[in-house]
């Protein structure tokens, strides 16, 4: 996801719009609409829309014709959403998300309000640098903050992938090598992002009770109330101060559910940094696949 703006819903009761498991009503008629779904706790396809843990990762709409067509915005309703929310897909598509109580009136008029900002997030998304889709010999990848060359070399007759200080081991050299790369990242995710996460948490007094790491689509980092921290592994691409950031904003909602001018006076404390690590995700961020 590259952009979202949000805003509370009113009164209104209901939705006024077709299913999305049909189809949606937009301005220009009605449209047939298939989503590939996704549940990310465990990351492989195949939840209906009715799964809470399912998402929609991929939006495909079709006209009568069954002929694909690119809409301006596509309106979804989310039982869980409790504000209206306007979002710009890495794919470009843009969703209107409508809470339980909203109505779609109301979501085209909160669309209408933010035309200016979808336009802006629009022409960011086109010079926004993206990772390469695929992942052979000679690519560029982005590493612990350093953008690196994959050059696969031999040890012992197998493939071996350097990349800055770290060596990966590969089932192959030909071809696309990012799912065996980013295979081997998550599995380091799992060592470190925890290790540091619990030692910033000891630092800052904070307790918790977990540490996960999964393959969101959308987040660097989320909590619950509960103390567990979720931590995104693609956070071992970035620098380590964008790293630190992360967790330290996760850990400062431990105390603040929200983002209010308390919450960021608690980031500031214990992460001083925290403006250059968010300027450096809104600017180098996609290289990293968010």
């Amino acid at each position: 996801m590259l952009g979202v703006v949000g805003a509370r819903p009113g009164r209104q009761r209901g939705f006024d719009g077709a299913s999305i498991q049909k189809r949606v009503s937009l301005d220009s008629g009605t449209f047939w609409i298939a989503l590939r779904m996704i549940d990310r706790k465990n990351n492989r396809p195949g939840f209906s829309p009715a799964q809470p843990a399912a998402v929609a990762e991929q939006l495909f709409l079709f006209g009568p014709d069954l002929e694909p067509v690119e809409p301006e915005v596509v309106f979804v309703r989310s039982d869980r959403a409790r504000h209206y929310r306007l979002t710009l897909q890495r794919d470009g598509a843009a969703v209107a998300t409508i809470p339980r109580r909203g109505s779609e009136r109301e979501a085209r008029r909160f669309v209408e309000q933010h035309r200016d900002w979808l336009k802006r997030a629009r022409a960011r998304q086109q010079t926004r640098p993206r990772a390469a889709a695929v992942w052979t010999a000679g690519a560029a990848v982005l590493w612990r903050g350093e953008t690196q060359t994959i050059r696969p070399t031999a040890d012992g007759g197998r493939p071996v992938v350097v990349l800055g200080a770290d060596v990966f081991r590969l089932p192959r050299s030909e071809g696309d090598l990012r799912p065996a790369l980013e295979a081997q990242f998550a599995r380091l995710a799992r060592i470190e992002l925890p290790a540091r996460t619990w030692e910033l948490a000891a630092a800052t007094g904070i307790a918790i009770k977990q540490v996960t790491i999964r393959n969101q689509r959308s987040r660097w980092g989320s909590c619950s109330a509960r103390g567990t921290i979720s931590l995104n592994w693609r956070l071992m691409q970035t620098p380590d101060f964008v790293r630190d950031y992360i967790i330290y904003h996760e850990l400062s909602h431990l105390r603040e559910m929200n983002h209010s001018a308390r919450f960021w006076a608690r980031v500031e404390a214990v992460c001083p940094e925290w403006r250059a690590a968010e300027r450096w995700l809104k600017r180098h961020g996609g290289l990293a696949g968010l």
